[in-house]
């Protein structure tokens, strides 16, 4: 079993994926306490030589809480009440992260504000102080 994104840039091998079933909480009955429907989906990023470093390290950093320091992402998937729909869930999970992972991100260009735009603010600021200045107590020979 292998999970391939839909334009094909990203195949992961089934060896790369460790699944570990747990008894679930939630629906499914008086199965809830015998069956472990549960499923934890280990994939080892940091070991997965089919990922190029780049994209290693945004699915890292995608994962964020579900990353461990060894660079091992994990899904736990609990959602339905059987086990092969929860595997396919985490599996799912998976493969949206390594969508995301494998776009690039879009290149920030550096921009100034206009001199229009600059006018327009100090203008502001000056309104603002004169209104704040007339605000303040009057002085004494004002009285």
């Amino acid at each position: 079993m292998s999970v391939v994104l839909q334009e094909g840039a990203v195949t992961i091998d089934s060896t790369d994926v460790e699944w570990q079933f747990v008894r679930a909480s939630g629906p499914g009955g008086q199965n809830v306490n015998k069956v472990a429907s549960a499923v934890q989906l280990r994939f080892d990023a940091a070991g997965c030589d089919s990922l190029s470093p780049p994209v290693r390290q945004r699915l890292i950093h995608l994962a964020g809480r579900r990353a461990t320091l060894e660079g091992v992402i994990v899904i736990d998937a609990r959602r339905f009440r059987t086990q092969d729909r929860n595997r396919q869930d985490a599996l799912q999970r998976l493969a949206d992260l390594l969508q995301r992972a494998s776009e690039l991100p879009k290149t920030r260009r550096k921009t100034r504000p206009s001199l229009a735009a600059k006018r327009r603010r100090l203008d502001q600021k000056r309104q603002k102080s004169a209104k704040k200045r007339l605000r303040g107590a009057l002085s004494p020979s004002h009285e």
